[in-house]
């Protein structure tokens, strides 16, 4: 089932700067969606548009059914959001802080909620301080529990840990794989690639205003996922021997390892037949090992490829 359903919304401004150009997306209910791209892609364009912060120049936008534009109390009410930017109340205390945030969306006291949520982001301790005698990882804390305080259908996590402590970031992901076992639909954008790799059940990567592409994970990395064999040799090598030059061979650290690059999903890699041509090309091999294509590498080289087609 589609819980945010993105039609080619574009986002211009008076200057004619366009963020998002004919963005179309369906995010599904209960899955966690990485959205991948470098700084000024529009991811916090697009994330901003869903939630109702900005409204964009056409196309449409429906979180659970509802328009983001045209019943905008209805979308709102289902999204939280983790915003990058840190703006908080400064002589505010945490509790109250939190309480308000869930006031504001309707809701019903309900302070042993708002417990549970302090206490898995080890924030109860805090509780009565104000928001001026925190640190910086203590805010961000403070702005994931607003946003789950109303307990929302749709959460953004808009690079929530950049710049945080490991504690933080783990405790963060243990909160959003249980909101996710509970049917929450998490929507996380990030820089650390590994962290999308590692959560994510979909992957969709957007520059320029573009989505380049949304596939699940492991589909993706199965079929945009190369792998390499390292060759070490025994001795280095200035220049291939004239038998390997047309094997499409790197030469790498100081012509101490050849590097060949290979498809998991052909039928026959040619790894064999290349192992051989080494050894008859005179080359003694001292090891070999093979490393897989990371999600980084599959995202620098769409990103690449985009920016050499404009």
């Amino acid at each position: 089932m589609s819980m945010v359903q993105i039609s080619n919304v574009r986002k211009a401004y008076k200057d004619g700067f366009e963020a998002l150009k004919g963005a179309s997306l369906e995010i599904h209910e209960g899955e966690i969606l990485a959205l991948l791209g470098p700084n000024g892609a529009g991811k916090t364009t697009l994330i901003s548009t869903i939630c109702g912060i900005t409204q964009p120049t056409s196309g449409t936008i429906t979180v659970g059914g509802h328009d983001v534009v045209s019943d905008y109390r209805g979308a709102r009410s289902l999204v939280g959001l983790v915003p990058q930017e840190i703006n908080l109340e400064p002589f505010e205390r945490v509790m109250n802080t939190v309480r308000f945030s869930r006031g504001l969306f309707g809701k019903p006291k309900d302070d042993a909620l708002l417990e549970r949520i302090l206490r898995q982001l080890s924030l109860w301790d805090k509780r009565n301080n104000r928001i001026m005698e925190l640190s910086g990882g203590m805010k961000r804390r403070v702005l994931i529990a607003k946003a789950l305080a109303h307990e929302p259908r749709v959460l953004f996590l808009d690079e929530p840990t950049a710049g945080v402590d490991v504690e933080l970031r783990r405790d963060m992901w243990e909160i959003v794989a249980g909101l996710k076992e509970a049917g929450v639909t998490i929507i996380l954008t990030t820089h650390y690639i590994e962290e999308a790799e590692a959560i994510a059940d979909r992957i969709g990567v957007i520059n320029k205003g573009e989505i380049l592409l949304v596939e699940e994970k492991t589909a993706l990395m199965n079929r945009l996922g190369q792998k390499e064999l390292r060759i070490e040799l025994h001795e280095s090598v200035e220049v291939l021997p004239g038998a390997l030059a047309d094997r499409g061979l790197r030469i790498e650290e100081g012509g101490q390892v050849l590097v060949y690059c290979y498809d998991t999903a052909q039928d026959r890699t040619g790894i064999a037949t290349l192992i051989r041509e080494v050894s008859d090309a005179g080359l003694v091999l001292r090891d070999l090992q093979t490393r897989q294509n990371s999600l980084e590498d599959i995202f620098v080289g769409l990103v690449s490829k985009q920016e050499e087609a404009a």
